[in-house]
């Protein structure tokens, strides 16, 4: 064995400090949990004599911690750690209880409900941390409602937006992310089906009857959905939400992509709230956060892939490799969710706008970023080929607002206010109705989407 972890987050910083739900420690503390609680519903259905799970209970609390490390290595011969988990379990128990420790079950429901609590546990927190950020940026959004920035496609100058506006976008993804989060943890099933899905050592042990009533029986006692039948081999419930932690990250990547492009120095109309520092060069502010957050989505969807490729493959009653590629694929998109999650909610609270930037941005085409505008508004006038023919004009450098007078006054038109027509803030559509819809004023309901 190593004598030090392999990853302690050394060469993943976005999961420093937010991790902790998925450390093996976790992991270990949630299979000890689903073997006491299986004893439990063997209680509740009445297989089990009344007071055996809390003697199993007592005993363990009685014996010296299970040794992680240790227990990890005596898992390679088996292929999981459940096998040996199990005998030290016994070992730890006394009398008769210990017979009923792990009892009808196989190795496969058990770290299955394991993994399910771990992960149940994990995206409440990384739901937490996308409700923060969704607060957070509905805030950003109304003081934002009305500043005019420059938008982009393509990368290049389109037509006016409004920075309000644009954070509302984010808004939108996060919350519908968070509400696909709630709605895949919320149907994590328990897992119990015996060796090979067919539950024939329960109804052994405690007849027909309470054995079809044993997994909901369990899946209240450890707080997961009761499923409908074993799902040894019927992967939804790991490819789901592996989807939705990858939306999740998805949608505050987007966030981070954004306020990274936003902040560079020749832009520099966002910037977080507490930048990164350079090693070489002490004047930059670093959008760390930002960079953090990335990290995170660009490796996501990849995860994302392998959790429905080892559920593809997930032949026979029990997967011969497939099933065993999960654990660390999920519990790993799990890490990333919680530190990217955790950082959005930081960046979204403490994002900052330099008006200045915004307003130099907005001029830089001197006026030709409402060539749009420009057509709809003067062709019916001047005519399509006169007005292209000033838009060209101003694009090599020749005043923009000159031009126009000049073309109206020839064509006698002097009727259009050539200001108002340029002013870009009379050009930006409905884009406070759509900050409104979604980050309304803070004395108004949230309308219906």
């Amino acid at each position: 064995m190593s004598e030090s972890p392999v990853d302690v987050g050394l060469l993943t910083p976005v999961a420093v400090g937010n991790d902790e739900a998925v450390t093996d420690a976790a992991f270990l503390a949630a299979l000890v949990h689903a073997e006491v609680a299986l004893v439990r519903a063997h209680e509740a259905v009445g297989a089990a004599p009344a007071g055996t799970a809390d003697a199993v209970q007592a005993g363990l609390n009685a014996a010296a911690p299970i040794d992680a490390a240790a227990l990890a290595e005596a898992s390679v011969a088996g292929g999981n750690p459940v096998i040996p988990l199990v005998a030290q379990l016994k070992d730890r128990v006394p009398g008769e209880a210990k017979t009923w420790v792990h009892r009808g079950a196989t190795s496969q429901d058990i770290l299955d409900t394991a993994l399910m609590l771990v992960a149940r546990d994990a995206s409440d927190l990384v739901a937490g941390s996308l409700h923060e950020t969704a607060e957070a940026l509905a805030a950003f959004a109304r003081a934002h409602r009305d500043d005019v920035a420059a938008g982009r496609t393509l990368t290049q100058h389109a037509v006016p937006t409004t920075v309000g506006l644009r954070a509302a976008n984010w808004l939108r993804g996060v919350r519908r992310a968070a509400a696909r989060l709630d709605d895949a943890t919320r149907a994590l099933p328990s897992q119990l089906g015996g060796a090979a899905g067919t539950l024939a050592a329960l109804v052994e042990i405690a007849g027909t009857d309470a054995a079809a009533r044993l997994p909901a029986a369990y899946a209240e006692v450890v707080g997961l959905a009761a499923p409908e039948a074993p799902w040894h081999t019927t992967r939804w419930p790991v490819t789901e939400l592996g989807d939705a932690l990858v939306q999740a990250i998805d949608a505050v990547g987007v966030i981070a992509a954004d306020v990274a492009t936003l902040s560079r120095t020749e832009i520099g109309e966002l910037r977080e709230g507490s930048g990164g520092g350079s090693s070489a060069m002490p004047q930059k502010r670093n959008p760390a956060a930002s960079v953090l957050i990335r990290s995170a989505a660009l490796r996501a969807p990849q995860l994302g892939a392998t959790l429905h490729l080892a559920a593809a493959l997930a032949v026979d009653e029990r997967p011969d490799g497939a099933w065993h590629a999960e654990w660390p694929t999920l519990r790993e998109l799990l890490r990333l969710a919680l530190g990217a999650s955790a950082h959005a909610a930081s960046l979204a609270q403490g994002l900052r706008v330099d008006a200045a930037a915004v307003a130099r941005n907005l001029g830089a085409t001197r006026g030709l970023i409402l060539a749009e505008r420009l057509s709809i508004v003067l062709g019916p006038v001047l005519g399509a080929p006169r007005v292209a023919a000033i838009v060209r004009a101003a694009g090599e450098g020749e005043d923009l607002e000159a031009l126009i007078d000049e073309a109206l006054v020839e064509q006698g038109a002097s009727a259009v206010d050539v200001g108002a027509l340029l002013d870009p803030a009379n050009y930006t559509g409905l884009a406070g109705d759509l900050v409104d819809g979604v980050a309304p004023p803070e004395n108004e309901t949230l309308r219906a989407p």
